[in-house]
């Protein structure tokens, strides 16, 4: 008998090439090494259609590839209706994609929508900044706090299992 479950988590930002493809990849690395009976597939999206069918950003590949995290399969796409339904978990970076996303999601999908950091219990901040108009420091700070968010993310997920 087969009592594996498949958990679906979608992080989403703003144009989809730094912050939520980071998470997505630090989350899919840490998911693949969580044990047998637990399926987790990950995806990221943006708000804003800015940057669809772009890999992400540069700095955000070399930072995660710094930590031994590939992220040059993602492409940016848009977060669409249909995700809420799909998505066990959608994990907003910041409080104006959180606004933006509630303000598309059909009410009986609301309660998956969530803030990403709140799963980090080592950071005071509760949103993740955007690193695009920063230097290399940023994208080390976001990664760290994805990091952290994803590690508690994968508790809560374990816990429910």
């Amino acid at each position: 008998m087969n009592n594996q479950k498949t958990v679906k988590v979608l992080f989403v930002c703003m144009g989809n090439i730094c912050r939520s493809p980071a998470a997505h990849g630090i989350f899919r690395h840490l998911a693949e090494q969580q044990p047998d009976g637990i399926t987790i597939e990950t995806d990221s999206a943006g708000t804003h259609a800015y940057h669809v069918g772009e890999s992400p950003d540069k700095r955000a590949v070399k930072t995660a590839q710094n930590r031994g995290i590939n992220i040059n399969d993602l492409r940016a796409r848009r977060v669409e209706k249909k995700d809420f339904e799909i998505f066990d978990y959608v994990m907003a970076m910041d409080r104006d994609n959180l606004h933006n996303m509630e303000a598309i999601c059909p009410a009986e999908y609301r309660h998956k929508i969530q803030l990403f950091l709140d799963y980090a219990t080592d950071f005071k901040e509760q949103e993740v900044p955007d690193p695009y108009y920063g230097g290399p420091q940023g994208f080390e700070k976001v990664m760290n706090m994805v990091e952290a968010a994803s590690e508690g993310l994968l508790e809560e997920i374990s816990s429910k299992m």
